[in-house]
């Protein structure tokens, strides 16, 4: 239950008036969803960028998993050998990425 000073306040958003004065006290509804928003874009690009370093690993990953269950063990076994191969490669990049990112 609202006591009658916040629902007077109430009233008061509802006119220009009171809608100028509340963005000039400096009501800040809306700055807790930009911090969500900010948040979201850079949970993102830490997936983007995690997808683009160890893509093709973990697509290689699924192949030999694929073939394996198929019954396909020359394949699977060959997969493998070309992830683990990928997966070094991979490593190689992040250790420089992380060097140069920690000079």
């Amino acid at each position: 239950m609202m006591t009658s000073k916040a629902m007077r306040l109430a009233r008061a958003k509802h006119t220009r008036l009171g809608r100028f004065l509340c963005r000039l006290a400096g009501e800040e509804t809306g700055a807790v969803m930009m911090e969500y928003v900010i948040l979201a874009v850079l949970i993102a690009a830490a997936c983007v960028v995690a997808v683009a370093m160890f893509g093709k690993t973990i697509v290689g990953m699924f192949d030999v998993a694929a073939k394996g269950a198929t019954g396909d063990h020359t394949g699977a076994k060959t997969a493998q050998d070309a992830t683990r191969t990928q997966e070094g490669t991979d490593k190689g990049k992040a250790d420089t990425y992380h060097d140069s990112m920690h000079q």
